[in-house]
């Protein structure tokens, strides 16, 4: 993976996050009907060219997929993670799949080369992609064996439509036909995959939002000298795709408010090397997340 992917390999066990999610002032009571945007979550199933269950382990979303038409493979899904997807080692020797030219891979962190290969197909529950080139790792060797993986699918799978992923339900759906806008309420605007406007306590910043972190946030060590926190503690080396990064622990009451949605009294991974504020699936997973990439638009919804 990429800067995108980084914390997914990152920091594993980062023990009990406690979630206290309270409604922002401006979005008024937890009754209160849900935003524009927010609506989209509740479309009727016809509006949807596919949904499919998920099952979340350490905050990541596994899905069932088929490669060349062999299959169900677990696979992660991982909107931190740049192209169409990656491809375990494991999968590559077992469906004798051939390495091809290495590419540059960055991490966030440290660029390195990583081998590539071509899968015929990729498909989850019928919306397939053909002729995939994706990265190959072996992931699974840094993994617990009931996180262990086929592979993941990546976000520009999803490039063309609305992504909707309904953790209270662990249902993953996508749509052709729906459309997030940045201008509909609560729906955030991004230019970067996706950076969106986060504020913790009184410091506004932008987050990188990662379903394929098994972490709530990282904060680049700057950042968490300007909010209030418990001291920080060793909390040992996170093992980037590139590179290991000494880390620390703390818990930051915040508030972290991230559009209609906040969370406080989080505990928090924090890296002098990592470059920007991650918000990962332990946060995430507390939500509905809808991201449309046509109009670089997401929302994030109780």
């Amino acid at each position: 993976m990429s800067n995108q992917e980084s914390a997914a390999a990152l920091m594993k066990g980062t023990g009990a996050i406690v979630l206290w999610v309270a409604a922002l002032a401006a979005a008024g009571p937890a009754q209160a009907a849900p935003s524009v945007a927010c609506r989209l979550a509740s479309a009727q199933r016809q509006s949807f060219d596919m949904q499919v269950p998920f099952d979340v382990i350490d905050g990541r979303i596994y899905v069932q997929a088929r490669v060349n038409g062999r299959g169900p493979l677990k696979f992660a899904v991982d909107t931190g993670a740049s192209g169409l997807g990656r491809a375990d080692s494991s999968l590559v020797a077992s469906l004798g799949l051939q390495l091809e030219k290495p590419i540059l891979n960055s991490d966030g962190v440290a660029t390195a080369e990583a081998d590539t290969t071509t899968l015929n197909s990729l498909e989850l529950g019928g919306l397939a992609k053909h002729d995939v080139k994706v990265i190959t790792r072996d992931y699974n060797s840094r993994m617990s064996p009931e996180a262990a993986f086929s592979g993941i699918i990546a976000r520009e799978f999803f490039a063309d439509g609305l992504l909707l992923i309904d953790y209270p339900r662990k249902v993953l759906s996508f749509s052709r036909s729906l459309s997030l806008s940045p201008e509909q309420p609560g729906a955030l605007r991004y230019e970067r995959p996706f950076r969106v406007p986060v504020s913790i306590g009184a410091v506004s910043t932008e987050g990188n939002l990662d379903t394929g972190a098994n972490v709530a946030f990282i904060l680049p060590q700057v950042l968490f000298d300007q909010v209030s926190g418990t001291a920080a503690e060793a909390a040992g080396n996170g093992q980037l795709p590139n590179v290991q990064v000494e880390t620390k622990r703390s818990t930051v009451h915040g508030p972290f408010r991230i559009g209609d949605v906040s969370v406080s009294d989080v505990e928090v991974r924090v890296s002098e090397r990592y470059p920007e504020l991650l918000v990962g699936a332990h946060t995430l997973q507390g939500f509905t997340v809808l991201i449309d990439q046509r109009s670089k638009s997401v929302a994030l919804c109780r």
